[in-house]
């Protein structure tokens, strides 16, 4: 969600999130929307909740890999996330 805010924020060419906007076109630099305009963090949310469901991407919490939005999370300062984002390999 933070992500969105900085880019609604901002508004800089190229979108650089861990899931593709609606209306988007993928680019070595991000994504590119066709028009510069506000994303709807709520809809990236599911976007993003989806993704996962499908293997889109996966989370890493202080290195243990974590496979279910059920578990609970303690933070501390010190707490390390990763979202390691899945790519499909061309060719064969």
């Amino acid at each position: 969600m933070q992500e969105v805010q900085n880019y609604n924020a901002k508004q800089p060419e190229y979108f650089r999130g861990l899931v593709e906007p609606t209306d988007a076109e993928r680019t070595l630099n991000g994504y590119k929307l066709k028009a510069r305009k506000v994303i709807d963090p709520e809809q990236q949310v599911y976007v993003a909740l989806d993704a996962f469901q499908k293997n889109g991407y996966f989370v890493l919490v202080n290195n243990q890999q974590y496979s279910t939005l059920d578990a609970t999370i303690e933070l501390q300062p010190d707490t390390t996330v990763s979202f390691i984002k899945l790519t499909p390999l061309v060719g064969g």
